[in-house]
């Protein structure tokens, strides 16, 4: 409505296109092509382990929008568990720097949205 181009997507998808864009010898195009939102919300991260050159692409994405162009990243993971995630400690720290520089972080706790929704509805099998 304020006419800001958003763009969402999950982070496995993110990263999958990455790879599939540097295979191709598009990279630079496809991270050219995030640059123009002007928010990037990227959901998910947290929940998967990256190889290291799917986190060094995403790391790149984020490097070129830092200071430029917002990000919002969702995950049910705190940063202390991105090692997971990002298996290599340098990269991890640098991702975390980048994300959290001049940032808002909000903290909506450990209850899931999706599982508050589904309380109270019939569960598969079940009748009202």
């Amino acid at each position: 409505m304020a006419e800001y181009r958003v763009k969402y997507v999950l982070a496995a998808k993110l990263v999958n296109e990455l790879v599939e864009a540097a295979d191709e010898l598009m990279l630079n195009k496809t991270i050219a092509r995030y640059r123009r939102f002007d928010l990037l919300c990227i959901d998910e991260l947290g929940y998967m382990e990256l190889d290291k050159r799917g986190a060094d692409l995403l790391f790149q994405v984020l490097t070129d929008r830092e200071e430029t162009a917002s990000v919002a990243i969702a995950s049910n993971e705190s940063f202390g568990g991105w090692t997971k995630t990002f298996t290599e400690p340098r990269l991890c720290a640098a991702i975390v720097d980048r994300l959290t520089f001049n940032a808002t972080i909000i903290e909506t706790g450990t209850s899931s949205y999706r599982m508050a929704q589904g309380r109270g509805k019939p569960q598969t099998g079940e009748t009202a």
